[in-house]
């Protein structure tokens, strides 16, 4: 697997309480180990957490996108219907397209054990070679929504001139 290319994964983590440090982030280290045991690629990760601000979502994803060279920039949090849920937003706003079929399914899976499911605002889209995919910020729910797009990753990381993105079976 040597010849498998190093690749860089944005985790941005949203949320006013955990950028203050009232309490620890789960949701960024739980996308962490879902990516180190499903990809085989050698992995670098570039982790950031910040509050809910438009302007900083904006600028921390431009940054990992085209300054850290980031392959797929995961968001956790700010998915919701609240005033202060704007992540959707932020990405629709640096993304040259937007993937709406990432959000459908996982909203379609997540509905299964979580009625309200319906409310949240997952979404993805491509800024450049980058894949920036919106998560909610739940532990056990990044998993499930994970779960339900990992293999659609490689494939559209691949298309927009991105690395070789290889998936454990």
């Amino acid at each position: 697997m040597n010849d498998l290319p190093r690749i860089t994964i944005g985790i941005l983590t949203l949320s006013d309480r955990a950028s203050r440090g009232d309490y620890e982030d789960v949701s960024g280290p739980a996308i962490r180990a879902y990516l180190e045991d499903r990809l085989v690629n050698p992995l670098d990760f570039v982790y950031r957490v910040i509050p809910d601000e438009p302007d900083l979502i904006r600028g921390h994803l431009i940054g990992m996108c085209d300054r850290d060279g980031c392959a797929v920039v995961c968001t956790t949090g700010g998915t919701g219907p609240t005033l202060r849920d704007v992540t959707p937003e932020a990405t629709a706003d640096v993304c040259r397209i937007m993937l709406p079929g990432f959000g459908e399914e996982m909203r379609r899976v997540s509905m299964r054990d979580v009625p309200t499911a319906i409310l949240s605002r997952q979404t993805a889209g491509m800024r450049g070679h980058t894949l920036i995919i919106n998560l909610p910020g739940n532990p056990k729910a990044i998993a499930v929504c994970l779960d339900a797009v990992i293999g659609a990753v490689p494939g559209a990381v691949h298309l927009a001139g991105g690395p070789k993105i290889t998936l454990r079976k």
